[in-house]
């Protein structure tokens, strides 16, 4: 029975260093002690790692393969010859992995010529005496194999864990740290949004503020800066808006009469405007003489009366449109019937007969067809005044704007529907536009009816003035040119109606544009000549004596808006013969 490698072995044994293994690793063996020398073995065979025959070699020869025995006892078993490839022994089979050949025969045991070096099997049978700062054998797999102690169990490197192996404990850790930091981008972006939230309705707030502001001040609702608020920049304000104007005579076909409104379009208010001018309206005629509306229409045309209305009410008319009462009934039924308020029970003009039901009934919200609309648009009631009738055309304009197309192309091509001759002033497509636009506002609500108010005598009161020629129109008669004569509105307070004929004569004699005032009410015993403008004092001295009125009566006052001078004449007046 052979002894184990530690048989030999005592605490003062000493070992050097005889060479290094295939993995580098120091060998040892024991230092002879004095007197002491370590047998040979003839017959020994040292251990080749390929399984090839070595050479024999004296004990005294350094380390050769794994056939070294570390303790030199003498007593471990010869290990057969290793053959890698199972070949070359055919007594022995060869299993890479320890395990014992399956022949069942004993392994040769070859003489030992050197200490043999216990090979993976021959350790796991018997324990390895313990070598100082040596490993015990290395695994077959090339890599070094912990020395165990005896009897226990083998284990493979599938069985054992590595700390480079995750754990689940840290995936764990992983899931909390994102939870965390996922809430917390969460927060920060809510409180982001939040931010930017708040600074949007605060532009959004600021923004409706200034808009709301900015439409008071343009509507001129804001208070302290609306037109009625304002003293000096009022008219200079009015003027300056942007106004289109177009002048309508509606002419009786069958009755006879013209009847005259104007069209206005304010562009900068957004407001349209029926302005209704009364026949009496006194205007100058080309030569200067005072005329009246209607016969001005009548005499001097279309041309005519847009320049004698320009320069009394200070506008800038851009063109007339002769509407007869044929096409007032026509562009009616082209619009499909209006819906106005009427204000009288108007008769049917081709039905005289007593107890006929009137054509045209009172009332609110009335359906007009085209007849009934011309019907009622040239109506004059018994003891009514033309203003009445006014009144009633512009109901009548303003229910066809309400039911014309806002589209100008179409608004257009009704009026080419119309078939009628228009003025050179204005094409069909100027009034179809224009049309268009006022319609627009007409169904707005932005629309309304304006009568300028006249005097008994045809001329302006200082009410028309503020109320009409400058608010809707925007100013007061032109200026006249450089060159132009002066002009003198003359009221007749003598008591003889010859006066006024005869002062007319007198002042178109010496340079002086006339302009009829009318008859006062009651006559006067002294003559006055105002002027309203000191620029125009001289002038106001020199029409005195024209007429032959002394230079006294020349005074500061209030003059009609058509006119430079004013002249009252009394019953001191004396005319030329």
């Amino acid at each position: 029975m052979n002894d184990r490698y530690d048989s030999g072995y005592d605490g003062e044994q000493q070992y050097e260093i005889v060479g290094y293994d295939d993995y580098g690793r120091p060998v040892y063996q024991a230092v002879p002690q004095q007197g002491y020398q370590q047998p040979s073995q003839p017959g020994q065979q040292s251990y080749d790692p390929y399984g090839q025959q070595a050479p024999q070699a004296p004990p005294a020869q350094g380390y050769e393969g794994y056939g070294y025995d570390p303790y030199a006892t003498g007593q471990q078993q010869a290990a057969p010859a290793y053959d890698p490839y199972g070949a070359g022994n055919p007594n022995t089979g060869y299993d890479p992995y320890g395990q014992p050949a399956s022949s069942g025969q004993q392994p040769r045991v070859a003489e030992q010529t050197a200490p043999a070096v216990p090979t993976a099997r021959t350790a796991q049978a018997e324990p390895t005496a313990f070598v100082p700062q040596q490993g015990g054998p290395p695994a077959e797999g090339g890599t070094p194999k912990a020395e165990e102690p005896a009897g226990e169990r083998d284990y493979s490197t599938q069985q054992f864990a590595f700390v480079e192996d995750p754990d689940g404990d840290s995936e764990d850790v992983i899931d909390w740290l994102n939870f965390t930091e996922n809430r917390t981008e969460r927060r920060e972006e809510a409180k982001r949004r939040a931010r930017g939230r708040a600074v949007a309705l605060v532009v959004v707030l600021a923004l409706v503020a200034v808009g709301g502001v900015g439409y008071l001040w343009y509507a001129g609702k804001l208070p302290g800066a609306s037109s009625s608020d304002t003293k000096a920049g009022s008219a200079t304000s009015a003027a300056a808006q942007k106004r289109d104007v177009v002048v309508v005579h509606l002419h009786n076909t069958k009755k006879g009469g013209t009847s005259t409104v104007l069209l206005v379009d304010n562009a900068t208010t957004k407001q349209g405007t029926t302005v209704l001018l009364p026949n009496s309206l006194a205007l100058t005629d080309d030569d200067g003489s005072t005329t009246t509306l209607a016969k001005s229409v009548d005499d001097d045309g279309s041309s005519g009366t847009r320049d004698a209305l320009d320069t009394v009410l200070g506008t800038d008319i851009e063109g007339t449109w002769r509407l007869d009462t044929p096409y007032l009934q026509n562009l009616v039924e082209l619009v499909g019937n209006i819906d106005i308020d009427t204000d009288a029970n108007v008769p049917d003009p081709d039905n005289t007969k007593k107890g006929t039901a009137p054509l045209v009934k009172k009332g609110e919200d009335q359906t007009l067809s085209g007849k009934m609309a011309v019907a009622y648009a040239t109506y004059t009631a018994s003891g009514e005044t033309q203003d009445a009738q006014l009144e009633r055309f512009g109901a009548v304009m303003q229910g066809v704007l309400r039911k014309l197309s806002s589209d100008a192309q179409a608004a257009t091509v009704t009026v080419q529907t119309l078939a009628q001759i228009l003025d050179p002033s204005l094409t069909d497509k100027d009034l179809g536009s224009f049309l268009a636009r006022l319609a627009d506002l007409a169904k707005g609500g932005d629309y309304k009816t304006s009568l300028l108010p006249v005097q008994g005598d045809g001329t302006l009161s200082a009410q028309a003035s503020a109320s009409v020629v400058k608010t809707v129109l925007g100013g007061t008669a032109k200026s006249p040119d450089k060159d132009a004569a002066v002009r003198v509105s003359v009221q007749n307070a003598t008591g003889d109606k010859d006066d006024t004929e005869k002062a007319r004569v007198v002042l178109l004699n010496g340079g002086f544009t006339f302009l009829e005032a009318g008859t006062a009410d009651t006559a006067r015993a002294t003559s006055q000549v105002l002027y309203s403008d000191a620029a125009d004092k001289e002038n106001a001295t020199e029409a005195a004596k024209t007429l032959g009125l002394p230079t006294s009566s020349v005074k500061k006052g209030t003059v009609t808006s058509n006119a430079d001078v004013s002249v009252i004449l009394g019953q001191d007046y004396e005319p030329a013969s």
